[in-house]
């Protein structure tokens, strides 16, 4: 560790330890001195542990004491980045640390300026008007906050302007998160020390450090009752805000936001689109001051010439039925939509026409949720796994609630309103269209019967034997000689009637043993 009074650090040092009107705790102190001894540093801890502040701190104290020097504090959201650092965070530690250098807040080009001419610049990795604008600069400090929302392909793009040359003041990177699964890049950079993409061994090992700084290690700034309380989370939560540690990876995860990343493209052309839909998830919204209501989602998608989907819009809102009806008409007049396909649920034919209301002429199908969320999510969530399915920019609340899922269930907050329209509108495309209606009206006419008496039985009594076939790794949607089709789900097992098994199994799908298919049952 570089000490204190190393010469390359002497005026950094000489103003950190300005006075202050409150004391770092040892832990904090010592964190303070690791930030000085290489080019990365990553500070892991739970919730209120010091670290966000620390960090900040920090960059200030580097803006200060080094004339025109500019400094970056970077996060995946741009709202985020705004409401946390630019109006809380910075002007505290300004305030409490540094009273005698007022801070001027450059709002509309997001940027505050010292009277020395330093710049500290705070912005959003999701907002590309301003990346192109902050990426256009290089700087002497980049801090990327709340690491674990950020893809590493992001972070390299970001760390490419680590570059600003200032006399005695040396480059640095920082980092912070609330540590996630051990699976997650910051763990395998500074953890393991092997470079996230190739797995090699790091060539720089030692510029690369971390320190785990927990709620604990901050207790005179926090109540007993807060420590408490996370002191009693559920085990996951508890390792991840109270313990401060990394954990395995997430339980049954459907989405990663490393996933949807690599999937992501700048744009994608309308002519190239082969068919579009506009997914509608309802709720029961009376207005957008409902704050108690979900949100409706709205989601356009489209199958392109290549038989990849293409996420192209997220028009959800909350609002009264008459104003959601006419935004998915707006969405589907804009991209030249094949059809609206709006979930029946809530509120059954009122949904059919909230929409016909707003266009008489626009195509709707409405569909019932026989399902789970879950498990109409999985086969979804298998296919971005395979690469097939590309965000078209950057949908924020939409990609939040999708790293949501989990194979219990949702763990995000209220609906998954965005998440299930994306389900509904992938799902409709990457499946063969069956009978001019489609799966989705092939699974009402099955539930119409299921619902009747002597029908149903004897429906049901001449349904034909199906076998569950292991699908080859690069296969997600199966199309039989029969004319059915069939969705892999994401443990790449399909099921299929006894007629098709046959000439799939010559195709290099494998029979799944009865024994297995109990096993599969029991667990």
């Amino acid at each position: 560790m570089t000490s204190g009074n190393d010469p390359s650090h002497s005026s950094v040092t000489k103003q950190a330890a300005a006075p202050q009107t409150f004391k770092l705790t040892p832990k904090q102190a010592a964190a303070t001195e690791l930030l000085r001894a290489q080019r990365h540093t990553l500070i892991v801890g739970g919730a209120r542990s010091g670290k966000t502040t620390l960090l900040v701190r920090e960059i200030a104290s580097r803006a200060v004491v080094s004339e025109n020097s500019r400094h970056a504090i970077l996060r995946l959201r741009a709202n985020a980045a705004r409401a946390s650092i630019a109006l809380d965070t910075l002007p505290k530690v300004f305030r409490l640390c540094f009273p005698g250098d007022p801070l001027r807040h450059h709002r509309t080009e997001g940027y505050f300026s010292l009277t020395n001419g330093s710049e500290i610049w705070i912005g959003g990795l999701d907002d590309k008007e301003r990346v192109e604008k902050i990426l256009g600069r290089e700087y002497a400090t980049i801090f990327l906050n709340e690491c674990s929302q950020i893809p590493y392909a992001t972070a390299l793009i970001a760390l490419t302007r680590l570059a600003q040359v200032v006399e005695g003041l040396p480059q640095a990177a920082y980092y912070d998160l609330n540590p996630t699964s051990k699976a997650h890049w910051t763990n395998v950079l500074f953890g393991e020390k092997r470079d996230p993409i190739s797995r090699q061994p790091l060539a720089d090992p030692g510029d690369y450090a971390r320190m785990f700084l927990n709620p604990l290690d901050n207790a005179a700034n926090l109540t007993p009752e807060y420590l408490a309380g996370l002191a009693r989370l559920p085990e996951r939560q508890r390792k991840r805000f109270y313990e401060g540690v990394y954990i395995d990876e997430l339980d049954g995860a459907l989405f990663s936001y490393e996933v949807i990343a690599r999937g992501r493209v700048a744009e994608f052309a309308l002519a190239r689109c082969r068919r579009v839909v506009v997914a509608v998830d309802p709720s029961g919204a009376a207005g957008p001051d409902d704050e108690g209501a979900d949100e409706i989602g709205i989601v356009v998608a489209a199958r392109g010439d290549d038989g990849h989907a293409y996420v192209l819009a997220d028009r959800s809102l909350r609002d009264a039925p008459a104003v959601w009806g006419r935004a998915a008409v707006r969405a589907h007049d804009e991209f030249k939509a094949d059809h609206i396909i709006a979930e029946e649920n809530f509120g059954g034919d009122m949904v059919r026409f909230v929409i016909r209301a707003a266009d008489p002429n626009v195509m709707v199908r409405v569909i019932s949720a026989s399902r789970g969320k879950v498990q109409r999510a999985e086969p979804v969530s298998a296919l971005y796994e395979r690469g097939i399915v590309h965000h078209v920019g950057r949908f924020a609340a939409l990609e939040d609630q999708l790293c949501a899922f989990t194979t219990q269930g949702y763990r995000g907050e209220g609906s998954p309103d965005r998440a299930d329209a994306l389900v509904w509108a992938l799902t409709d495309l990457m499946l063969e269209q069956m009978a001019g209606w489609g799966i989705f009206e092939h699974r009402r006419q099955q539930a119409e019967l299921a619902r009747s008496s002597a029908p149903a039985a004897a429906a049901a009594a001449s349904a034909p034997a199906t076998v569950r076939l292991k699908a080859p790794d690069d296969v997600s949607i199966v199309h039989s000689i029969s004319g059915r089709s069939y969705l892999v789900d994401a443990n790449g097992v399909v099921e299929v009637i006894e007629d098709d098994a046959k000439p799939l199994i010559g195709q290099g799908f494998e029979r799944i043993a009865t024994a297995e298919v109990e096993q599969e049952k029991t667990a």
